[in-house]
This record gives C-alpha cells, sequence and structure tokens, in this order.
C-alpha cells in the first residue's frame, strides 16, 4: 500500500456497541491505540464514528428493542448520546477532541463545504482529533446522508485525505456472504467498481447498524473517485491494526481512480442530488464524450423534471428502452426556459427567453462525465 499522510477512519455502531444495546470499550481501546501510534507517527487522523442513537438508548430502557422508532424519538435519542459518544472516546485520547455534526446540506451546499474543508484544516494544524458524525439531532430525510459510510467518503475527499479505512465487523468484501456461506473467498484488492462488486454487497443484520457491505462500496466509490484509497477491514481484530501500522492489509482495498476528479467536479457528481433530467440525441453525445464540448440546446429532445437555472442535472442518452447517463452538469436555464428552446440553434436563443444567461444549456467547465464501467476515467 502507498505510504499516506492522511487517513479518514470510519467506526460503525456495531463496533462502538460491541453488538450489543449500549456503547463499549471492547472493540474501541485497540481502534484509539491506532490512531494515537498513527499520530506520534506524524500522520493526521479524522475520525468519523456512529454510535449517538446507541448511547442515548442506554438511557432509555423502555426503547431498547422497540422495532420502530418515530422520528422525535430517534432524535431525541441522538442529542442524548452525542455527548455521551465525545465523553466516551474522549477518555481514550491523549489529545483535545473536536465535535463536528455535519447534515446532507453541509455538503450539498457549495459554501458550507468549503467551510467544512476550512475548519478540518484548522483542527487539524492545531494537532486536534476531528470526530465527526451526522447531525440526526435536526437532520430530516431529505438533510440526511443516512449512512456514516457515504458520509465518511465525502469527508476523505472534502479533507484530502490519501486514505479512508471503513472499519467494519467483516474482513472486507467477499465473492459471497461470508454468514451464509462458509466457502466464500475474501477478495483483496478492487482495482474498478463496477455492476458485478455492486452485487457482491448484501444487507445489514444489525437492528443499530444503518448501512452494510452496499454503503461500504458506495463510498469507495465516492473516495476512490476523488483519489482516495478506501480500506475495508474487520474493525474487531487487534492483529489487523498493528499489521496496517506496517502497511500491511487485512481486509479488501479500494485503489484509488488513475485519473481522480478534485475539488468542484467530485462535489457535482457525488455530493448535489439531480433535480431533473435533459435528454440529448447521439450528436449530442459524441460531441460531449469525445470532443468535450458543452451542451447546446441543438441537441436536446426532451426534459424530465422541473428544475431551476444553477440546479444539478443528469444529461440522458436513451438508447432504445435503455437510458444511460453521459454526464451530470449544472444547467444555465430552468426547465421552463429550456422547453422554448429545445432542439434550437444557440443564435435564436436571446430570442426566445426572458433572460439569455449563455449559448451554452450546461458549460464544460461544470459538467462531469458519468462512466462507471470505466472507473478512474471520469473527466
Amino acid at each position: 500500500m502507498p505510504e499516506w499522510k492522511r487517513a479518514v477512519i470510519k467506526v460503525g455502531s456495531g463496533l462502538v456497541t460491541a453488538g450489543g444495546n449500549k456503547c463499549s470499550t471492547k472493540y474501541l481501546l485497540d481502534i484509539a491505540s491506532f490512531i494515537m501510534e498513527c499520530i506520534n507517527r506524524g500522520k493526521e487522523i479524522i475520525l468519523v464514528s456512529s454510535g449517538a442513537v446507541a448511547s442515548g438508548l442506554s438511557t432509555q430502557p423502555q426503547l431498547i428493542g422497540k422495532k420502530h422508532r418515530t422520528i422525535p424519538e430517534k432524535q431525541a435519542l441522538a442529542a442524548i448520546g452525542q455527548s455521551l459518544l465525545m465523553a466516551l472516546w474522549g477518555r481514550l485520547f491523549d489529545l483535545p477532541c473536536a465535535q463536528l455534526l455535519l447534515t446532507y446540506d453541509d455538503i450539498y451546499n457549495r459554501n458550507r463545504f468549503v467551510n467544512a474543508k476550512n475548519t478540518l484544516m484548522e483542527l487539524l494544524s492545531m494537532k486536534t482529533l476531528p470526530i465527526i458524525n451526522e447531525n440526526d439531532t435536526v437532520a430530516v430525510d431529505e438533510l440526511k446522508v443516512g449512512d456514516n459510510d457515504n458520509l465518511a467518503a465525502y469527508v476523505a475527499v472534502l479533507a484530502d485525505a490519501d486514505l479512508l479505512i471503513i472499519c467494519s465487523d467483516v474482513d472486507g468484501l467477499y465473492d459471497a456472504d461470508p454468514h451464509k456461506n462458509p466457502a466464500a473467498q475474501l477478495i483483496p484488492r478492487v482495482d474498478m467498481i463496477d455492476e458485478s462488486i455492486y452485487k457482491l454487497a448484501g444487507g445489514t443484520d444489525n437492528t443499530i447498524a444503518t448501512g452494510g457491505m452496499l454503503t461500504k462500496i458506495q463510498a469507495a466509490e465516492k473516495a476512490t473517485c476523488g483519489g482516495v484509497n478506501t480500506i475495508i477491514m474487520n474493525g474487531t481484530k487487534r492483529g489487523y491494526f498493528e499489521l496496517l501500522l506496517n502497511n500491511i492489509i487485512c481486509g479488501t482495498i479500494f485503489t484509488k481512480a488513475e485519473h481522480p476528479l478534485k475539488g468542484k467536479k467530485h462535489w457535482m457528481l457525488h455530493a448535489r442530488a439531480s433535480a431533473g433530467k435533459i435528454y440529448v440525441d447521439s450528436g449530442a453525445v459524441n460531441a460531449l464524450v469525445s470532443k468535450g464540448a458543452s451542451l447546446l440546446p441543438s441537441g436536446i429532445n426532451k426534459l424530465s423534471g422541473e428544475f431551476n437555472a444553477g440546479d444539478t442535472i443528469e444529461i440522458i442518452f436513451a438508447g432504445g428502452e435503455q437510458e444511460i447517463i453521459i454526464a451530470k452538469g449544472i444547467t444555465q436555464y430552468g426547465s421552463a426556459d429550456l422547453k422554448k428552446i429545445i432542439g434550437k440553434k444557440s443564435q435564436e436563443i436571446e430570442k426566445l427567453v426572458d433572460y439569455f444567461y449563455s449559448e451554452e444549456v450546461v458549460n464544460r467547465d461544470e459538467m462531469v462525465l458519468i462512466k462507471r464501467e470505466e472507473h478512474g476515467n471520469n473527466q
């Protein structure tokens, strides 16, 4: 494994609770020792930790075992548990710790994204350990990342990390479910995340956890696309951390893209949800993919969804019954104006819309091509 300077380590609820209904140091002691040794060796660490709801739950025994908790109950448990979780981690480190609570809106909004990055960099310069969790006390569905695997990937790219370590209760990615198939084989290295890799993912049987192997693969794709090597490893085994200190991996490493996306384009592809779709013809596909062109109205044949100028949209080619996502980008025209200029020449736009922004619907500099099957070659 290449040498690394800065890593994000994600620790899930299954490790924080040791598989039970309350927080435990059973596995956290070894993880904390690994983090301290890394810091003593001059490396920088950012910790993404689940476990707030589980911490809060330990104070409310009447809710333990309840299958369906209301949103207010979950948010109240998170509010109770955040301070308990921080106190638990704080006891394990001989250095200052800082808590950062993020929502999807902090990632989606470019200004907040940059501000979060600046805060992280300042904390690291202060020799402080940032401990990050999703802000479950205020986040509703539309503001939730949803799981800390993907949150950790966003943080790894945001922080310009070299490495993302996702600590799980399994040794890594297998060619079958190791809990159900004793003959399952560990996959030690993945150089390309495609549909065959996603098909290997199952769910999670842990009632505390919110993710599973699927979210870990999603996180690996986000991180590697942004130039961050990603490891999924078993966080319950002390020896694995000792080996990792010597750059020996016991788990699965997902290697970073050969041509990673950086900055705004990675944020655009992975952090911003699409507000609608723009369907284009084969000529436009060729211009976008082969010639590096911007999207012009003449290549558009239909729209889907209602969106505004400045929203992120998907550019789609409909080949027969199959829809192929060609790119994501920031549109300079809302859907209402776009309907007036579909299929028109660029010089006709000014006569057809109330406000003339540009001859281009999506500028090349605000567009990123999507080619999962050619992982690492996004432009």
